[in-house]
């Protein structure tokens, strides 16, 4: 099929083959835009077949969107090294005739797991990973970036998301992008108050126990949301020390 995967990395030696073997299933192009890796992220990828090009970090939206000038396809498959396409996924990629579809995009129910445990509380996370870039492509978002396009098709399908070793490596990760998080907040003009931390961490708490039903899920649903809400609290927090420094 004429797709080009586009594959975002940052010493991702320990994914990077198996995303490349996922892809290849429906894709006849693979890039790698590396955020210049120290492992043998490259290395791995370039013996895979793919055009590995190095580009230092622009923040989630402008580096997924950096490749694609790249590709010589206009269908993109846009995925991030802890992903994978599901047998179902590459299925219904299969079946689609790209050619003549009235669609811009089509999403992806995405399965994140930590470890071993299949998050049911973050299920289907819908995100939008197929697209053709002559109609629409990534927001210029530094955070989480999504495609902005106005006839997406819904797949029933699923993305498979390895984003987390274990627990522990969960919280290590959230500690990371509590401060990124609240630095892009107030790059974008946003202030917080005093009373932020508190509102915002029992809503994200109320969000994945009740609302989401992650009260019933068991141990993992418990894990997330605490986790959850743990990252919504510190953001806000981060937020006012930050903003008593500029003072």
């Amino acid at each position: 099929m004429n797709i080009t995967a586009n594959i975002i990395t940052l010493n991702e030696e320990d994914n990077i083959s198996a995303v490349i073997e996922s892809v290849r299933a429906v894709c006849d192009e693979i890039i790698v835009v590396d955020s210049l890796s120290t492992d043998r992220t490259c290395e791995i990828a370039e013996s895979m077949g793919a055009r590995v090009i190095k580009q230092a970090y622009l923040g989630d939206g402008p580096q997924k969107a950096f490749g694609v000038q790249y590709a010589s396809n206009d269908w993109i498959l846009s995925l991030d090294a802890d992903e994978r396409l599901d047998d179902d996924a590459i299925a219904a990629i299969r079946a689609l005739n790209l050619a003549n579809t009235p669609h811009d995009a089509f999403s992806f129910c995405r399965k994140t797991f930590v470890g071993k445990n299949f998050i049911r509380l973050w299920y289907p996370d819908r995100v939008t990973r197929l697209y053709d870039r002559r109609r629409c492509g990534f927001s210029a978002k530094k955070g989480h970036a999504k495609v902005e396009a106005g006839n997406i098709h819904q797949l029933n399908a699923n993305l498979l998301h390895y984003s987390y070793d274990d627990y522990a490596h969960m919280v290590r990760t959230t500690e990371k992008f509590i401060k990124r998080g609240a630095v892009l907040a107030l790059e974008d003009g946003k202030r917080a108050k005093a009373w932020d931390p508190f509102t915002h961490g029992l809503a994200a708490l109320f969000k994945a126990l009740i609302l989401k039903g992650g009260l019933f899920h068991g141990i993992n649903g418990w894990n997330v949301a605490i986790i959850s809400a743990f990252s919504s609290y510190m953001k806000y927090a981060v937020m006012l020390d930050m903003q008593k420094d500029e003072q």
